[in-house]
């Protein structure tokens, strides 16, 4: 499992495929990535990201799924 603490925030997130997600705005409590909103890909909404679909962190955040299958089942907070 990734260690929470390597993911910052304004990290870049990417999918498996390389596409870009969105950008870090904070870790939502231990287990999950919230995305900011202002980002293009965001669509003006905050979405949070398991962490258990974190493959690795380096430079970037790097997904296991792809961005089809992250946009499809990423949630939006309440």
């Amino acid at each position: 499992m990734v260690d929470a603490s390597q993911i910052k925030e304004h990290m870049e997130v990417k999918a498996s495929d390389g596409q870009h997600v969105g950008t870090v705005d904070h870790m939502q409590g231990a287990d999950q990535i919230k995305l900011t909103r202002n980002d293009p890909a965001a669509q003006g909404e905050h979405h949070l990201i398991p962490l258990t679909w974190v493959d690795h962190v380096d430079a970037h955040v790097h997904l296991s799924k792809s961005n089809e299958e992250v946009t499809a089942q990423w949630k939006s907070p309440g």
